[in-house]
């Protein structure tokens, strides 16, 4: 069997490794540096070569780049604690199996080895060459450490070399035209245009005219011939975001574009072929506006071919620091000031915040303390109004829970006294329900509790998600359908 081989400037990295892999009977061999693993390709390969991008010397992705010139079916996986857009979609642009941002789950890398191993025995070493042609790395830089941004930044560089259409999909402000613009930015087209329409911001008497442009006299005021979005994003992308909010006999001629792959302007007579690659988003559920007869579902299915869910900032608060200190040095570059600096317990504070407005909230917080904050060190006491009233109210929420009891614990309505709940406090609660049910000799307790619970939990999560049953459903983890039957079941409207 063909040793694997791991190539990073970190000895403890290696040792992981080299100990995980030798528990399933994988050999290994290890380098410290890319000019190491050169000099050793000069006389024998591996199955798998596991490298690291920031070393000493040659980085990673120059290694990677040299390996597939010369053994183009050698499976490579990169791994990197610097976990940004760039290095992602450069590391699949330049023929990578994999992309493994550290720290890493032990168990998941040795999966992922195996299954390089797996793919280099199925495919003709030499039958295809995964180098393509490397696209400009883009002006775009974007940075998270959360699992679900790693799978989009991983499907980014899947998609950079297609054509295919894609939807956008996540809560306003997470984000959704940056990841159209990488798109954009890492595919083929780069070098034509990125054209964005937002369905929601035009007038529904406009929107047509603006997609797809008007000839002279094709309307009251149209007093020359104006090119639509289409043509002006030719050989590009066209971003249309808002999609959900397409009217719906747009949505009738945007289908036909789609399919036929032409349009006419406005008042015009001659068919014209729309070059352009579609890149939609939308916050709203799709399939509920389809199951309501709000959006076209063969439009849907039309647009949903891959389809890219953006998490909301709440959902990975592990980058908020980094992006903070982004936010805050492009808001000192933007105003020409020193750069503010923040205390540890104001990150804290920032990062406790649960964003409804996501990242875009987030770049105005940074932006008010550029402006706002009285000195260089930016602390608790200087965040905006809105961070401190939450906290404020967090405060009140906790003193609510301890009542006026002589030994600091809540009570009941019925006065006997409770203590405070701890994480946990709910099944204790629960416990003390059911033995009081059970003590009353009441009947069928495990169907009406069930009920009750099912009630709190589907309540709870369509007031989290403002009433997005799509939403909701995933973040319970259940069928969307599931929920919809269970709300008629349990008449929650």
């Amino acid at each position: 069997m063909k040793a694997v081989w791991i190539i990073d400037d970190d000895q403890s990295i290696r040792w992981v490794l080299e100990k995980a892999l030798a528990r399933d009977s994988i050999p290994t061999r290890s380098f410290a540096s890319a000019a190491d693993v050169l000099d050793a390709l000069q006389t024998a390969t591996p199955a798998v070569l596991v490298t690291d991008v920031r070393m000493p010397g040659q980085d990673g992705l120059a290694l990677l780049h040299r390996i597939k010139q010369a053994h183009p079916g050698l499976p490579v996986i990169v791994m990197t604690a610097f976990s940004d857009l760039n290095s992602t979609v450069e590391a699949f642009q330049k023929g990578a199996f994999d992309y493994l941002p550290k720290p890493f789950d032990v168990n998941s890398a040795v999966a992922l080895i195996q299954r390089a191993m797996q793919s280099a025995e199925r495919e003709d070493a030499g039958a295809s060459d995964a180098s393509g042609t490397a696209a400009s790395p883009g002006r775009i830089m974007m940075q998270s450490s959360s699992a679900a941004m790693q799978e989009v930044f991983r499907a980014i560089g899947r998609l950079a070399s297609s054509t295919v259409t894609v939807l956008i999909t996540g809560e306003s402000g997470t984000g959704k035209e940056l990841i159209a613009r990488a798109l954009h930015e890492h595919s083929n087209r780069s070098g034509g245009p990125f054209v964005a329409l937002n369905a929601a911001a035009i007038p529904k008497d406009l929107l047509e005219a603006e997609l797809f442009g008007h000839e002279r006299g094709a309307f009251t005021g149209a007093t020359q011939q104006r090119r639509g979005r289409f043509e002006e994003a030719r050989g590009g992308t066209l971003f249309l975001d808002e999609i959900g909010d397409m009217p719906f006999e747009l949505q009738t001629r945007l289908l036909r574009v789609l399919a036929e792959g032409s349009f006419y302007r406005v008042g015009g007579s001659q068919a014209i072929q729309a070059d352009v690659r579609i890149v939609a988003a939308t916050h709203q559920p799709l399939e509920q506006r389809v199951a309501e007869g709000r959006f076209r579902e063969d439009l849907f299915h039309r647009l949903n071919v891959i389809r890219l869910r953006l998490p909301p900032l709440r959902e990975r608060k592990e980058d908020i620091p980094a992006l903070v200190r982004l936010f805050l040095q492009n808001s000192a570059a933007d105003l020409g000031v020193p750069v503010r600096r923040i205390t540890p317990e104001a990150l804290r504070s920032l990062s406790a915040f649960d964003y409804p407005g996501n990242i875009r909230q987030l770049e105005n917080f940074c932006q008010w303390l550029t402006v706002m904050s009285s000195s260089q060190v930016i602390e608790s006491k200087d965040l905006p109004p809105e961070i401190l009233a939450w906290q404020q109210g967090g405060e009140r929420r906790a003193e609510a829970v301890q009542e006026d009891s002589p030994d600091g614990n809540a009570s009941t309505p019925g006065g006997m006294p409770v203590a405070a709940p701890p994480s946990n406090g709910w099944l204790e609660m629960l416990a003390r329900e059911a033995e009081s049910r059970l003590a009353r000799n009441e009947p069928a307790i495990m169907a009406t509790l069930t009920r009750d619970f099912e009630r709190v939990l589907l309540e709870a999560a369509l007031d989290y998600s403002r009433g997005r049953r799509m939403e909701a459903a995933q973040r319970l983890g259940i069928g969307r359908n599931t929920l919809t039957r269970k709300c008629a079941e349990l008449d929650i409207g």
